[in-house]
């Protein structure tokens, strides 16, 4: 599961490095590579939330599977399309597999592993999710600068065909079969709520993905304030529905339960921080720098190492350290950050020091996103595990979103010239918003909260209190 997990967030990245040759090989204009990007980013982030609910109603197993077979059959598409065109079709058919697959991970891991292994099962998660972002850079500078068989661009999405059928040979034998299902617990499809969540969604993305290309024409503010006026309106709409006791698209007890707002405000900041950071140091390496695409790619390794080892071992430091990571994490991505910004001030590369500090900024990262996701986690029920996925993917993507558009607008509206001075000081003050990010993060993680016991106190609670009413 987590294999198929760390593809599709490749093809998040992988594409960045892979742009330049894109649009020289196709012709591509600005605008249609910029979509060759997005298509893949808005598709995911519109379709995640139906298609968790879709893996609760047809089945995690089966939904899983379909949707990495689509994924699959995108890549091998998109590595033959003849056009950008076709290019930006198929991206958006790969968005849509995964959008059906990703959701299904969180699921399937809630409701096979419990206790402790549930617990190494979503640091396993967490090291997957944020390493896959680093490592998307560096395969795509690996396999653009091999050029294999002089095929340039096209192994970037290639590469996933082999490992896609691999996959679901392995998931048809070893995943567990879907349980079968009364027709009184299959909960139907909330196609209003789908269709209010994914305007809103789509008038969020496509403005911040595009708007920088384009100039920000009037329409694309319109788009970000009628994004607000529809997700006003759909929470409204799911909250009556809700009260007529209907299937709402979100369970309100998803957004109830202890720590899942606070856990979703946190992971979009780290991811916010995480692809901002990412995005803004790449163009700077290799613009501003002349750095290749494998340097680059390769420099960001050690960064997403150490995000990985230390999402895996958190869980055994010191029991007494775990109130304090999430938002010392935040304070350590933020100083790291700024360190970075006054490493490149000069416009130089650094030296020796720059590659520990990405160490560090990985380090502080992990920190605030794996305790954050794992103990929301913990205290969802089961039978709300899809809900909670799609809501959680869905704030990592658009923490994404978020961290490229917005960052990456800041400071490429700095770039006045050429030269790596000019760039270098555009990095500055994007490290001063990255670090303001990482400490909003912060503040948000050592808000006081009413204590909420764990799931299982809950229910014993729950169940003594009804035998009190009858």
């Amino acid at each position: 599961m987590l294999a198929a997990q760390f593809m599709a967030l490749l093809d998040v990245f992988i594409v960045n490095v892979a742009a330049p040759a894109i649009r020289s090989s196709l012709g591509a204009t600005g605008a249609g590579i910029q979509l060759v990007v997005a298509g893949y980013i808005i598709a995911y982030a519109v379709l995640l939330i139906t298609g968790a609910r879709l893996g609760e109603l047809l089945g995690h197993r089966r939904v899983y599977l379909a949707g990495l077979a689509l994924f699959t059959a995108a890549s091998l598409a998109c590595g033959v399309a003849g056009g950008t065109g076709q290019l930006i079709v198929f991206r958006v058919l790969q968005g849509a597999g995964s959008a059906l697959m990703i959701p299904q991970v969180l699921s399937l891991i809630q409701r096979n592993f419990t206790g402790e292994a549930r617990g190494r099962a979503l640091s396993a998660y967490s090291a997957v999710l944020a390493t896959g972002s680093a490592a998307g850079q560096v395969l795509g500078g690996v396999l653009v600068s091999a050029d294999l068989f002089g095929t340039g661009w096209r192994p970037v999405f290639l590469v996933n065909v082999p490992i896609g059928l691999v996959l679901l040979l392995l998931g048809a034998r070893v995943l567990p079969r879907d349980p079968a299902r009364g027709a009184e617990r299959a909960r139907p499809l909330d196609v209003p709520g789908l269709l209010l969540l994914a305007g809103s969604v789509s008038l969020l993305t496509v403005p911040l993905v595009l708007g920088q290309e384009i100039g920000r024409p009037l329409w694309t503010r319109l788009s970000l304030g009628g994004s607000l006026l529809l997700f006003a309106a759909f929470g409204t709409y799911e909250a009556r529905l809700a009260r007529r006791g209907g299937a709402p698209l979100l369970s309100p007890r998803v957004l109830r339960a202890p720590g899942m707002g606070r856990a979703a405000v946190r992971i979009a900041a780290v991811m916010a921080v995480n692809a901002g950071f990412l995005f803004t140091l790449t163009i700077h390496l290799q613009g501003g720098l002349g750095q290749s695409a494998l340097r680059t790619g390769l420099g960001f390794a050690p960064m997403a190492a150490v995000f990985g080892i230390v999402g895996l071992t958190w869980r055994r430091w010191p029991a007494r350290l775990r109130p304090f990571l999430v938002p010392g994490g935040f304070l350590v991505a933020a100083v790291s950050v700024l360190a970075v910004g006054a490493l490149l001030a000069d416009g130089g590369s650094g030296g020796w020091l720059l590659h520990p500090v990405f160490c560090v900024v990985g380090a502080g990262l992990a920190m605030a996103f794996s305790p954050a996701l794992t103990s929301a986690l913990e205290n969802v029920r089961p039978a709300d595990a899809a809900d909670a996925s799609g809501l959680l993917a869905m704030m990592n993507q658009l923490g994404q979103l978020i961290g490229i558009a917005v960052i990456g607008t800041l400071f490429l509206g700095r770039i006045t010239g050429p030269g790596a001075e000019v760039s270098a000081r555009a990095v500055g003050v994007c490290a001063f918003a990255l670090a303001l990010t990482a400490l909003l993060g912060a503040a948000a993680g050592v808000l006081r909260r009413r204590h909420r016991p764990p799931c299982g106190a809950m229910a014993e609670s729950d169940s003594r209190r009804g035998q009190r009413v009858r």
